[in-house]
């Protein structure tokens, strides 16, 4: 690289101080020429800054970090070096958002920048706007770190990765409207499962408002919440194309979808934090399509085996149901019937026993009973007087009579006769009927 020269005057020469037309014309001393014309120090380097800007483009250049600084106002401050020399960088805060991450002490990397001077203090510094390490240094390490963090946190545990619904009917797509992964995706889709509903949710899927944009995409289809599952991502690109998908908001807005993600960023070969936070990564927009809906023909053969399966379960169950209320039924029976053979013998041994306390058997082995007409039974001989009418009831009727004659056994007439004479009295009391009272002399 050779710098640019400065284009001379007719009246400038080497070694001496710049003269304008309009001084030269009035052969006036020139600024700094003498000490009278003595330039001010911030416009020397002021004029230093301005020379070497616009004498140098901005350029590549490799090196070392070393002495590495984070202000904390944002900017970054460190050295690159070789074994020869050393230059002071900067990276201004409006740069770095655009770096993945921030560069190691140690670390050789390869930064675009431009030359110029600190006026302040008159140093000659590298403003770098672009900065790389040799290989994935700086990705790697900002990936890495990322990735500690959302392990830290359990995104990126298996046992919260779920199941994708068997047969979904709306699928959501986080990507953008423009690329090609839309249209495979479509493709798969209208192939393979006509009836799904495919639902676009548009995001910028790179560049610098990439991130910001997904995370909105995300959180619209969050509160929506009425698709089965969601496919986020792009096809294949560099790997600054696909850094959004690596960034550590969007990881975790993927993990907080209330609905099971599929990512599918870039090739098979580019693997992203979205892929590790997924409940499932595709290879290709293609392969999420695929994993996402089944085929409908496959669907079909799996229905008709579940309704064959089915209606065999139901066979079976159905016969080992009858099978167990035929015994039931049997078993019922024989218990029925010895719980009726049971009640018939104690109501047959009741029978039994009431016959024998029955008036009606003492009439059906010859006997009679005698009442009045009407009346109470007549069960002793001095109830009946000469004359009297009474029934006699029989074992197949009633007969009416009338008292003839009446005649006691010997013993009832024994006890008749002893309960209608007086009770006789004590001959102590027949003798002195009355107590009589002792007197005492005085």
């Amino acid at each position: 690289m050779k710098p640019r020269p400065a284009a001379r005057t007719p009246q400038q020469a080497p070694g001496h101080a710049v003269r304008s037309p309009q001084s030269a014309a009035r052969n006036a001393p020139d600024p700094g020429a003498s000490p009278e014309s003595a330039l001010p120090i911030s416009v020397l380097t002021s004029a230093a800054k301005d020379i070497v800007e616009g004498s140098i483009v901005p350029v590549w250049v490799r090196g070392e970090i070393s002495d590495f600084k984070k202000h904390k106002n944002g900017h970054w401050y460190f050295c690159l070096r070789d074994d020869r020399s050393s230059i002071r960088c900067v990276v201004w805060s409006r740069d770095t958002e655009r770096m993945p991450a921030a560069p190691d002490d140690g670390m050789m990397v390869v930064a675009r920048g431009q030359l110029t001077v600190y006026p302040a203090r008159g140093e000659l510094q590298f403003a770098i706007r672009a900065i790389e390490a040799d290989g994935e240094g700086l990705w790697r390490k900002a990936f890495d770190a990322t990735r500690a963090r959302l392990q830290a946190d359990g995104l990126l545990a298996p046992e919260r990765k779920r199941p994708l619904p068997r047969y979904p009917r709306r699928i959501a797509l986080v990507t953008s409207a423009d690329g090609a992964a839309l249209h495979d995706i479509i493709a798969v889709v209208r192939r393979r499962a006509p009836a799904v509903e495919i639902v676009l949710v548009r995001c910028s899927v790179q560049g610098a408002g990439a991130p910001e944009s997904i995370c909105t995409a995300l959180a619209r289809l969050a509160r929506w919440n009425d698709a089965d599952c969601c496919i986020i991502g792009r096809g294949g690109g560099s790997r600054e194309d696909l850094w959004a998908f690596n960034d550590e908001r969007v990881a975790r807005a993927v993990a907080a979808c209330p609905m099971p993600v599929i990512s599918a960023v870039g090739h098979e070969v580019d693997v992203t934090l979205c892929d590790l936070v997924a409940d499932l990564r595709a290879p290709t927009p293609s392969a999420a399509a695929e994993a996402a809906v089944p085929l409908a023909s496959a669907m079909r053969s799996e229905v008709a085996l579940f309704a064959s399966a089915l209606s065999s379960a139901m066979h079976g169950h159905l016969a080992d149901r009858r099978e167990r209320l035929t015994w039931m039924a049997r078993h019922v029976s024989g218990s029925a019937t010895k719980v009726v053979d049971g009640h018939r013998a104690r109501l047959g041994h009741a029978s039994a026993s009431l016959d024998a306390l029955s008036p009606l058997a003492t009439l059906s082995r010859g006997y009679a009973i005698a009442r009045v007409p009407d009346g109470p039974t007549l069960s002793n001989a001095s109830q009946f007087a000469k004359g009297d009418e009474f029934d006699l009831l029989l074992r197949d009727g009633i007969v009416t009579a009338i008292t003839v004659r009446t005649e006691l056994t010997e013993h009832a007439a024994r006890s008749t006769q002893q309960a209608t004479q007086p009770a006789a009295r004590s001959p102590q009391l027949a003798a002195d009927p009355a107590p009589r009272t002792a007197k005492t002399a005085p």
